[in-house]
Parts: structure tokens; sequence; C-alpha cells
């Protein structure tokens, strides 16, 4: 008794010499669950240590809430409280190897806890606030009770009981001070709080006389309490803005720390009395007042030259003057080749070479060709020889009746066109099927693509680039004739070989 009131009078005494702010006593109480942390290297530990459960007990207390500074959110909260610790033990064991039958136990005990913590509050509402805290704790052994139940196979029942264990250094005894470390959170309402408290031991509270062991405390709980009306005197604060009045620049109108109590309404970093516009968010530079930019130009209207017509910042918020940067007579701003001189035509942009040729479109004869100057932009002609040598071979090409296979003899034929073409790599074939009158359209047009097809895969096979080659069939769209006597179908049915230079 006398050590808790030396405890009560150590909160007070904190409590009036810690901090000249206002402060709060309070009691509280809860209940919790203790238990015991053990680890020991004893033969068949882990079965055992199931048989262990928590103690189911309660505590109760003062407290003190400490302000660290006047408005601060931040206290020191020291307590003194009444708190049971402890473990149970039951276990039943088989009578057929053992003389017991049924052995219960309690280990009881009491302390006095002294947490020092230190808690945030953060505001939710007017009064309603959320807490957190943690800290250091110091505990006294205070009282403690040992009994154990024995019942034995043969009904016996037993009951030893120790009211006063022994207390001190060494073995078989409990320590005087255990301390530990602590934590909190929960809800505080007006002077009611309610929390869910947490704390571990950090030092062995007893040592077994038989076995090595470490053994600490481990509580969880839950703890409602009130403070009693503010203790001490607070300063004056008439306008509740957090700065006491004997620091307040202006002591009648809610205003900030950092302008020593006067206001800055609307949040520039300006206080009312230094601001111009104090009801609108302005710059230093302009007095607390803010610039404008009229025409949103992105030029304020201080600079601006023109400050009712957006223009541009090079030109001191006027606007630009039209530029031609490549002088071909098409302003910049419709122009898409500001850098390259070119044609209204073409928007801005030089006449087209769609053919690479070095001549631009609008000269050449064949624009998706490419050329040579002296034609115009068109190919130079494949000499009249090659052409000669090449229809003659065309004329000679034969296929089997009726089909799209090559005859024996034309193999030899193509061989040279194969040789011709070798010796004039820029020279491209247009191979152009054809046939007579004869038959069905349909099947005309299709006999006549596939024999073109044949002699095109016939060159690719001696080694002729494919895109060099295009075979292409016209069936009897292109008779050289009326196709009336059998002569006359047969110069329709044919295969020519145009040339080209690429």
């Amino acid at each position: 008794m006398k050590l808790s009131c030396t405890c009560v009078a150590a909160l007070l005494l904190i409590a009036t010499f810690s901090n000249a702010q206002q402060y709060r006593i309070g009691m509280l109480g809860g209940v919790h669950q203790s238990k015991v942390l053990e680890n020991t290297d004893l033969p068949g530990w882990d079965s055992l240590k199931n048989k262990y459960s928590p103690r189911t007990g309660i505590h109760f207390g003062f407290i003190a809430n400490i302000p660290f500074k006047a408005g601060s959110n931040l206290y020191f909260q020291p307590s003194i409280i009444f708190s049971n610790k402890g473990r149970k033990f039951a276990m039943r064991y088989d009578t057929t190897v053992s003389q017991t039958l049924y052995v219960s136990s309690s280990e009881f005990i009491n302390y006095l806890d002294l947490p020092l913590n230190v808690v945030y509050k953060f505001r939710l509402g007017k009064t309603a606030r959320f807490i957190i805290g943690a800290g250091p704790y110091a505990s006294f052994f205070y009282t403690g009770k040992l009994r154990t139940e024995t019942v034995s196979k043969n009904g016996d029942y037993t009951v030893d009981e120790n009211k006063d264990p022994a207390v001190g250094d060494g073995k078989g005894k409990y320590a005087v001070l255990d301390y530990g470390v602590n934590g909190l959170a929960g809800f505080e309402f007006g002077r009611v709080f309610l929390t869910a408290n947490y704390s571990r031991g950090m030092k062995d509270f007893y040592k077994p006389e038989n076995y090595n062991a470490t053994m600490r405390h481990e509580v969880l709980g839950m703890t409602i309490g009130v403070f009693i009306d503010k203790l001490g005197k607070a300063p004056k604060d008439r306008d509740g803005d957090g700065v006491k009045d004997a620091e307040d620049k202006c002591p009648d109108q809610p205003g900030l720390t950092k302008f020593n109590g006067c206001p800055d309404t609307d949040g520039d970093g300006i206080q009312d009395k230094e601001d111009k516009c104090p009801g609108q968010a302005g710059l230093l530079a302009n007095a607390g007042c803010p610039y404008t930019d009229k025409d949103n130009d992105g030029v304020l209207d201080k600079d601006d030259k023109c400050p009712d017509v957006a223009g541009v910042k090079e030109n001191n918020g006027c606007p630009a003057p039209p530029k031609d940067t490549d002088k071909d007579g098409v302003m910049d701003d419709v122009d898409k080749c500001p850098t390259v001189a070119g044609s209204s035509r073409y928007e801005g942009c030089p006449v087209p070479d769609s053919d690479g040729d070095g001549l631009n479109d609008e000269v050449d004869k064949c624009p998706m060709v490419k050329g040579i100057a002296a034609r115009n932009g068109c190919p130079e002609e494949v000499k009249k020889e090659i052409v000669e040598k090449v229809n003659y071979a065309a004329r000679r090409i034969q296929f089997k009746q009726g089909k799209s296979d090559l005859a024996t003899s034309t193999f030899a034929v193509l061989n040279d066109v194969v040789k011709i073409l070798k010796q004039n790599p820029g020279i491209r074939v247009s191979i152009e099927g054809h046939t007579s009158g004869d038959a069905a359209y349909d099947a005309n047009m299709k006999l006549s693509q596939d024999r073109a097809n044949r002699v095109k895969a016939y060159l690719v096979s001696k080694g002729i680039a494919p895109s060099r080659l295009n075979a292409v069939g016209f069936g009897p769209n292109r008779p050289l004739n009326a196709g009336i006597t059998e002569a006359e179908k047969a110069k329709n049915r044919r295969v020519e070989l145009k040339l080209s230079n690429q």
C-alpha cells in the first residue's frame, strides 16, 4: 500500500513540474489475459507446454495525461496500475503407468506496473480522437499465490497452497523488479477513453530450481478510463487558435503560429494585415494579389503589350507576325515543310519524286518507274537485238495439247532466255499467256495464266529472281487475228515475253 501511494504521488509530482500547461489525472480499469512465455530444454516440453493456459485477470489504477506543449497532439502518459499476471496448468495422467489421475495448478502473481507511454492523438471530430502510443514499463512484485490440486487414481484429493512465495534473486524466487515494453491503440471521447493494450516482459521474472528456462510475461487486454477535469492553470487564449494571448499579436482573431497568432485567410503564405487581397490567394511579389492573364496566352497582363488579344511570349504577348522561313511563298503556319522551299500545290513541300530517279513527278513521263533524264524519267529502251532474240525464243515456246506442261523442246529455248537475262540483270520480263477463242472462256483464262506461271517457274528454277518476272494470262482477249481458220487460231495460241529496263 505504501508503494502504491508513493507511485500516485510520483504521478502528481511529474504532472505538476514537467509542464506548465494543463494536464489531467484519470482512473482506469479493464480485463486482460496474461500468459507466460517459457523456453526450456526439459525433455518432453513440446507436449507439456500445451497443458498451460492463460490467466484471465483485471487491472486498475491511475494515469496522467500531460501535453508536450500547448496545442500539441503528443502527450506523455505515465501510469500506476495494479495488474494480475500468471498462468494455469491442468493435466490428466495415464493411471496404468501413474498413481496420479489429475493435476490442476495456478500461478497467480500480482504486480504494480508503471508504464511510461508517449501517445499521439489524431482528431476525428470535435471531441473524438484516435489514440496510439507505446513505451517502456517497470513492474514491481506485489503479491503471489501458488496452488496445486492433485487427484490420485484411488480417489485421494490433496491441495498444496503457497500464499507467500519466495521473492528476490536466485533460483526458486520471483524477481522484485520486472520490466518490458507495451503499446496501446484506441479512441478517446471527451474525458472517456477505450484502448486495447499489449505488453511483453524483457526480463525473466522467475528462475526455476531444477532446470534452466526463460520465463517472461505477455499480456493482452482492454482498458476503459475517465479523466478528471483539467488541472493546472491554462494560459489564456481568447481566440482559441493555440497561441496564448501573451504571444498572440492578433489575440481576438484565430490565426497561425508562424504568424504569431495572426490569420492568413486565403492561405497564400502572406498574413492578412500585409495582404492587399486577403480573400484571394496571390504572390508575395504582388503584395498578396494574383497576377492575371486575361487573354490566356501565357503572358501575364503586367508584361503583356496586347493583354486582350492572345499572342506569343516572343512578341511580348502580341500575335506573332506571319513567317515564311523557307521563302517559298507559303506561310509557316500552313507550310507542312516550313524549312524546305516547296510549292503551294503541295502545301509548301517540294514536288515529289515518287520513283526516286532525280526527276520530280511533274516532268517525269514515267513517275512510278525509275528512269533516266535523257528519256524524261522513263527507263532506257532494251537493245533491239536482245528484244529480237527473246521474241524469237518466245515464238518457239510450246506446250502439250490443251495443258500447261512445257514441251521437251521448249527447255532449250527457255535456257537461251535465261542466259540473256543473266547477262542483262537490269531487264524485267512480263510473261503474257494467250489462247484462241475455242473452248469455254473461263477455261481459256485459266489455261493462259497456268502457262504463263509455268514459264515463270522454269525461269526462277534457273536462278532468275522472281522480282524480275511478272506472269499474267489474257486468255482469248488479245488475239493477233480474227481466229477463224486453224492457222489463225494457232497464231493466237502463244506466250509473249515483253522486256523492260528497271
